[in-house]
């Protein structure tokens, strides 16, 4: 067949792709797997007794169950729903918002896919302000180049902990370059915050400085917040530097939604922005699909209203992770000792430890395709360094790692990753 380079780019092969094809061929496998690799949320028994209570107070009333999956939604959304969490968030933040303000889609990697293909075209760009960034945007962009990146600052800790500083000059410098001419225009900035891979949750100050440069350079600034406050919280305060609040304005797209409150199957995310925005993604959904998932926003609507979806995040997401994410670094430590260099980010949130392999012999591809035949299942670096034209041997010596899965997988699965490492050392 002769496909266009549409057709080519999204049904061809993309790293996103070739991963979750062979995290499916390795839990197909007869043999033990540790899927480390995957951004699956860890199931938290306090919040699965919820959305099991949510469900079968839908079923008791008459008519409800049938409403929720026997009718299509409008494109924008539940209009409930938008007004809940409308309300939710303005009276947490203080911020001038209504239901207007708010979009649902399918799942936020499909909000994403929409709003960078809004802001970026042939000749111009989505900027992300710091490297390494989520796989999942780098091949969703319909132009052949839709992004340019950043590259951050690294600060050394200590021997094994390290953490990705935000370049502001440089974000300034590549504004500047596509105003003035000397590179293509810029669409948006884009960030995630906590940042996914590394965990590294920029400041309030630091993101505060990145609006008033969308804002100088009349750009929107999109800020996904899968990882984030008010839920799921999956952000340690304690070791994060000053407070972690959101931020929102008429520039501002924030995106957000249920997946890691322990909802990844609902497909539900939602959007913040102003009614423009929220009337251009609506229609979208109307053409790509004609309404969106309406079990998400049934389960979670009254936990809205009621303000009960914050404390939830607080007292029992935030806790779980805190816990397994302390589990992770110790045994990372145990694991490796001090064979061979190694650091791991300072893990700041999301549910990812990164780590770092200095001077690594083989790229983490190969190192990952060698833990692959041993049943352990990691994401390799390279895949998160995307919108870097320039060589950077950073970005091949650093693997991705799901810290939430079960302590006895996370500590079987860090020695066989010590013992692959140490081999590749020894060769």
């Amino acid at each position: 067949m002769d496909l266009t380079r549409f057709g080519r780019s999204f049904g061809g092969h993309t790293g996103i792709m070739d991963l979750m094809d062979d995290m499916g061929r390795a839990l197909a496998a007869d043999r033990p797997v540790h899927m480390l690799g995957g951004g699956n949320p860890a199931r938290i028994p306090a919040m699965e007794t919820v959305w099991r209570r949510r469900m079968e107070e839908i079923l008791a009333r008459p008519g409800e169950y049938e409403s929720m999956v026997g009718n299509y939604d409008r494109p924008q959304g539940r209009e409930r729903f938008g007004d809940a969490f409308a309300l939710y968030l303005r009276d947490r933040y203080g911020w001038d918002l209504g239901p207007e303000n708010i979009a649902v889609t399918n799942g936020s990697q499909t909000a994403m896919f929409l709003l960078i293909n809004m802001f970026s075209e042939e000749g111009r760009r989505i900027l992300l302000p710091i490297l390494p960034e989520y796989i999942g945007y780098a091949d969703q962009g319909i132009a052949e180049e839709s992004f340019v990146a950043c590259r951050p600052r690294i600060e050394q800790r200590d021997a094994h902990s390290f953490k990705y500083r935000l370049d502001l000059d440089a974000v300034e410098a590549a504004l500047v370059a596509a105003e003035t001419g000397r590179a293509d225009p810029i669409g948006a900035i884009l960030i995630s915050r906590p940042t996914n891979p590394s965990g590294n949750v920029v400041t309030d100050a630091e993101l505060h400085r990145l609006d008033v440069l969308a804002e100088r350079f009349s750009v929107p600034l999109i800020v996904d917040n899968a990882y984030g406050v008010p839920f799921p919280h999956i952000i340690f305060d304690e070791i994060v530097e000053g407070d972690v609040r959101p931020l929102w304005n008429d520039r501002i797209i924030l995106g957000m939604s249920l997946s890691k409150i322990g909802l990844p199957g609902v497909r539900t995310g939602i959007v913040i922005a102003s009614p423009e925005i929220i009337t251009a993604l609506s229609r979208a959904n109307a053409i790509l699909s004609l309404a969106n998932g309406t079990v998400g926003q049934y389960l979670v609507e009254p936990l809205l209203r009621d303000g009960t979806i914050g404390r939830l995040a607080e007292e029992a997401i935030t806790p779980f992770y805190r816990e397994r994410a302390a589990f992770a670094r110790e045994t990372m430590g145990a694991a490796f000792g001090d064979a061979v260099p190694w650091a791991i980010h300072r893990l700041e949130g999301s549910i990812f430890l990164w780590l770092w392999l200095p001077d690594l012999p083989v790229p983490t591809k190969e190192l990952y395709r060698r833990l692959k035949e041993r049943g352990v299942i990691v994401v390799p670096g390279e895949y998160f360094f995307f919108g870097d034209t320039t060589d950077w041997a950073h970005s091949r010596q650093c693997l991705r790692i799901n810290y939430g899965r079960e302590p006895e997988s996370i500590e079987a699965g860090f020695t066989i990753i010590a013992e692959e490492v140490r081999a590749l050392w020894r060769r």
